[in-house]
């Protein structure tokens, strides 16, 4: 039903958020949220969810010549195995190295598009991943657990609000407590006391976002907040919090 429903869609990229730069050294895809099932053409409000997101790392990354791009999936639904939204973010870093040749790749996924994100991960072309308040699976004795094999020499920053009610924090500490067991360049922080949309502290978690995307593809030096949740072993790395004014940025209300 749902391969039927989206055999005559297909995934494409947004235009370049901001200017294009001249010469592209890295590109970033924002991955929106989504459904869990649905083959419904996504939601336009999705897709500007993560634009924001995108404006400030095109900005921040612009004299590396960072290209930003928002992904619009088929369909809106993950739909069980079909994981349609992650084979539309593996399309995606297809399209990346189609355009712009063999330049580092992140994927930044927000709900759905986190767990699309960690999904993808392990495409060729795939440096880090970024999921902030990623949508994953209830633990289910009979399914198979996500998996993170894909994630192995990547660099990868789960965000996530405590007081999260539609995505389970805890859900996301236990995958990246498995992905730190094969692959130390993983990192979580937690945003106390913030929820899904994490908009009592927007502002330091896009600063967050911003040095980990513009130091995993461009190799400048992570604030100390974040190499120390790299280095960190379990659980304090993936525990990390989020302070106020992370980046020199005010406290948003």
């Amino acid at each position: 039903m749902a391969q039927q429903a989206t055999s005559t869609q297909t995934p494409r990229l947004g235009k370049a958020i901001g200017p294009e730069p001249a010469a592209v050294g890295g590109v970033v895809l924002l991955l929106p949220g989504g459904d869990e099932v649905s083959v419904r053409r996504p939601s336009p409000l999705a897709a500007s969810s993560v634009r924001a997101l995108g404006r400030r790392l095109a900005r921040d990354g612009r004299e590396q010549g960072l290209a930003a791009h928002v992904v619009h999936y088929r369909c809106r639904g993950w739909n069980g195995s079909e994981a349609h939204l992650a084979r539309d973010a593996s399309w995606a870093a297809d399209e990346a190295v189609r355009r712009y040749g063999d330049v580092p790749v992140c994927l930044v996924g927000v709900d759905m598009g986190g767990r699309a994100a960690l999904h993808a991960g392990g495409h060729p072309a795939v440096d880090s991943v970024l999921a902030v308040a990623p949508w994953l699976p209830e633990d289910d004795m009979a399914a198979a657990p996500e998996p993170v094999k894909q994630l192995a020499g990547r660099r990868v920053m789960i965000v996530h609000g405590t007081n999260d009610e539609r995505t389970d924090p805890e859900l996301s500490f236990r995958l990246a407590a498995r992905v730190k067991k094969t692959n130390p360049g993983i990192c979580r922080f937690e945003v106390h006391s913030d929820g899904h949309g994490l908009h009592q502290y927007w502002a330091e978690v896009l600063a967050l976002a911003s040095d980990f995307v513009l130091g995993t593809l461009f190799g400048r030096d992570f604030a100390r907040p974040v190499a120390d949740a790299l280095a960190a072993p379990p659980p304090l790395g993936l525990r990390m919090p989020l302070a106020a004014g992370f980046g020199g940025t005010g406290r948003r209300r």
